[in-house]
């Protein structure tokens, strides 16, 4: 059984606002960690939108979470928006990567979208201010990767679980 195009609408977009408040809660939480650190909660939402949706829904999710999320804190087209799309295009690559190509588990998933978001930043912004010296900070984003994917990764294997993919056909 198809779902109609409106409830495959209402879906990405309940999708996209839980990606959107997340990321702003998280902005919001975070702000004492150095270099910007985040957890990457907001990543729960696309691991579990290309899980039950799609590559094409994912894209979505992740796009309106950085638009509308930095519009929302003021910081549309200013540096910290090209830093976040970065990691986004990068972390969402990897994933498209991994869900078309190889059988992992989500947290090995999740872990390798954390390195790919954290990369995709560096890369940005050693390209925005014109500095290789951004690539001394890399390995320790890579640590914190590593945990942090992990998490993201158990949360939305436990968040999954609990959906009824009946309820939601592609």
């Amino acid at each position: 059984m198809k779902i109609s195009k409106t409830k495959h609408f209402v879906y990405v977009t309940l999708l996209a606002a839980m990606a959107i408040a997340i990321n702003l809660l998280e902005t919001m939480l975070t702000v004492s960690l150095p270099f910007g650190m985040r957890l990457g909660l907001a990543n729960i939402i696309a691991l579990i939108t290309i899980e039950i949706l799609g590559v094409k829904e994912m894209i979505v999710v992740n796009t309106m979470r950085v638009v509308i999320g930095n519009l929302l804190r003021g910081t549309i087209f200013g540096s910290t928006f090209w830093i976040s799309a970065g990691g986004v295009i990068l972390c969402s690559i990897v994933l498209i990567i991994i869900k078309k190509g190889l059988k992992m588990s989500m947290i090995s998933t999740s872990m390798l979208c954390a390195i790919g978001h954290s990369v995709g930043q560096v890369v940005i912004v050693m390209v925005l201010y014109k500095t290789a010296a951004m690539m001394t900070i890399v390995p320790l984003l890579l640590v914190t990767s590593i945990p942090t994917g992990i998490f993201t990764g158990i949360v939305a294997t436990q968040a999954l679980k609990r959906i009824d993919k009946n309820l939601i056909v592609r």
